[in-house]
C-alpha cells in the first residue's frame, strides 16, 4: 500500500474539508485553532511533505530558508498570497497555490452590506434598539444617505470589483472604475473608465476598494486622495486593510469630510486602530468577506485540488510559485 502524503494544516478547517483531507492525507491538524508561531510551524513541518496554510501564517524568506527539505508544496487557504514570499519558495524549488475564483460572490455581498450599513447608519440604529435609547419616531431621527442613483467608484475592477458593480447596478448606481488596464466593453457593462485613480475619486459618492494588497498599494487611500473625494462620501474596504491609511481615514470621519465608512479588513488585524471603535459612523465587521459555509468549503476543496494535483504529478491548477 502506497503511503499517503504527510501534511501540516496550520488552522482548523471546515468539517467537510477536513473529512476529505483525512481520507487522502496523513495530516497533523490544529484542533484548538491557535495561531502558530514561526518556531512552532517549523517544528511541526519536520517530516511533512506539504503545508496547508492561511493568511495569518507569514511565509517569510527567513521561514522558507529554515523549512525542512521534505517540504515540496505549500497550499494557502486564500485568494491573496501577500503573506507568502514566492521568490523565496522558487529559490527552494517549493511549489505553491492559492484558491481563486471561489469567494467572489461572498465578498461582493459583504461589500454591499457595508455600503448599506454605513449609508443607513445600521450600527447606530441597532445599538439604539438594543440599548433602549430609541424613544420615538421622528422626521429627523438618524438620517442616512440614499444609495440609489449615486455614483460608485471601484478601485480594482477584477472579479470582485466587477461583482460589486453588478450588484450596485440594481441600485441604479453609476459605476466609475480604475483598473491597471481597461476592461473589454462586455465586462465594463457601461462602467466609466478612468486612466488614473485620482481622476476617478471626484466622482465617488461611494468608493469600494477591491485591489490587491502589497507594497504597491500600501496606504493607497491617504489624506490627499480622500481630499479629492466629494464631501460626505462613503468608503468601503473588503480588500486588505493595508490599502487604507488609518489615521487619514479616521481624521476624515471625525471631521465630517466623509459621511461614513464600512470596513471588513484592517491593517494588523485583529489589532485594528482602536480609534475606529470610538466612531459611530464606521460600520465594522471582523473579516467576514468569504465567511459562508459554501465559500469556505469551496476554498478548502480548491486547496486540496491543488495538493492532489501536485502529489499525482500533474500541474497545479492555481500556481503562485
Amino acid at each position: 500500500m502506497t503511503s499517503r502524503p504527510k501534511l501540516l494544516v496550520t488552522r482548523r478547517l471546515p468539517d467537510a474539508v477536513t473529512k476529505r483531507l483525512m481520507a487522502g492525507y496523513e495530516a497533523e491538524m490544529n484542533p484548538d485553532d491557535h495561531v502558530m508561531s514561526a518556531e512552532e510551524l517549523l517544528g511541526k513541518a519536520a517530516g511533512k511533505d506539504a503545508l496547508l496554510v492561511t493568511p495569518v501564517d507569514k511565509i517569510t524568506p527567513e521561514l522558507v530558508a529554515k523549512l525542512p527539505a521534505s517540504i515540496k508544496m505549500i497550499a494557502t487557504f486564500s485568494v491573496g498570497f501577500e503573506h507568502i514570499n514566492t521568490d523565496a519558495l522558487k529559490q527552494r524549488g517549493i511549489k505553491a497555490s492559492n484558491t481563486p475564483d471561489v469567494l467572489t460572490d461572498a465578498t461582493a455581498d459583504i461589500a454591499l452590506l457595508l455600503m448599506l450599513g454605513a449609508a443607513r447608519r445600521a450600527y447606530e440604529g441597532e445599538r439604539a434598539v438594543r440599548e433602549a435609547t430609541w424613544k420615538s419616531w421622528s422626521t429627523t431621527y438618524m438620517l442616512g444617505v440614499h444609495m440609489t442613483g449615486k455614483r460608485l467608484g471601484v478601485f480594482g475592477m477584477g472579479r470582485i470589483g466587477q461583482a460589486v458593480a453588478k450588484r450596485a447596478r440594481a441600485f441604479d448606481m453609476t459605476i466609475h472604475y480604475y483598473n491597471r488596464s481597461r476592461l473589454k466593453p462586455e465586462l465594463e457593462q457601461g462602467a466609466i473608465y478612468h486612466a488614473s485613480a485620482e481622476d476617478m475619486l471626484p466622482h465617488c459618492d461611494f468608493l469600494s476598494i477591491n485591489a490587491p494588497g502589497g507594497p504597491e498599494t500600501l496606504h493607497w487611500l491617504n489624506a490627499e486622495r480622500i481630499a479629492r473625494m466629494p464631501d460626505g462620501a462613503i468608503v468601503v474596504n473588503t480588500a486588505r486593510g493595508g490599502l487604507v491609511d488609518d489615521n487619514a481615514l479616521i481624521a476624515a470621519l471625525k471631521s465630517g469630510k466623509l459621511f461614513a465608512a464600512g470596513l471588513d479588513v484592517f491593517e494588523n488585524e485583529p489589532n485594528l486602530n482602536p480609534a475606529y471603535r470610538d466612531l459611530s459612523n464606521v460600520f465594522l465587521l471582523p473579516h467576514l468577506g468569504s465567511a459562508t459555509i459554501d465559500t469556505r468549503n469551496a476554498m478548502g476543496f480548491k486547496a486540496l485540488d491543488n495538493l492532489d494535483a501536485f502529489f499525482a504529478g500533474r500541474p497545479l491548477i492555481d500556481p503562485i510559485a
